[in-house]
């Protein structure tokens, strides 16, 4: 049987959230943050992975969390 779960703990319980960055040089200066990512984590131990929302669009972000 070939179950699936968190890379680090084997914890099947994960959440997903959107997050904003800063790049580098003068964005980073002004603090503009034009990066936008998701992040999936898994909510026993907290390893996380950032995805790039233009990348991802469409796909299932927990699917790939979980291999």
């Amino acid at each position: 049987m070939n179950e699936k779960g968190c890379l680090k703990c084997g914890s099947k319980d994960a959440a997903k959230k959107d997050v904003a960055m800063t790049g580098t040089g003068l964005s980073k200066m002004f603090d503009v943050q034009n990066n936008q990512f998701t992040v999936v984590y898994c909510k026993q131990c907290g390893y996380s992975e950032f995805y790039n929302k233009q990348s991802s669009a469409g796909s299932n972000l927990l699917d790939l969390f979980f291999g």
